[in-house]
């Protein structure tokens, strides 16, 4: 994976183990299946938003390394299904502004780390357009 791709300079600029805190209270520690990790889920919208996925090609995000190093998976592990992402939104945070905290968070990080620029500002502005929508 280049140095430079938008993923790693995301991934430099946000520590992304704030949404640990954040979506806590939306998850049950001892009840039912283990869940996908909410960092995964989060990082999988970014990848979304800035590579223009959509279920017509969602198999990307399983055979792109950058996107499986983005997300901490090796080359065989599993991805979790494109879908997940909409399900846990709407089983766990529908009806919070929990969405909107975590990527106006994101936002804030990636501009103290003075990473906002190029094409990580698209990206991120981007995504800061979508939780105004």
């Amino acid at each position: 994976v280049p140095k430079d791709h938008i993923l790693r300079e995301i991934d430099r600029a946000i520590d992304f183990s704030f949404i640990y805190d954040m979506v806590k209270d939306y998850y049950c520690a001892d009840n039912g299946r283990p869940s996908i990790d909410p960092v995964v889920l989060f990082k999988i919208v970014l990848i979304q938003y800035t590579d223009t996925l959509n279920a017509a090609n969602d198999q990307k995000i399983e055979v792109n390394v950058a996107y499986r190093c983005f997300l901490g998976y090796g080359l065989t592990e599993p991805i979790p299904h494109f879908t997940t992402f909409g399900k846990n939104y709407i089983r766990r945070f529908a009806n919070s502004d929990i969405f909107e905290r975590i990527f106006n968070k994101i936002l804030s990080e990636a501009v103290e780390a003075g990473r906002c620029q190029g094409k990580t500002r698209v990206a991120i502005h981007t995504i800061q357009g979508l939780c105004k929508a």
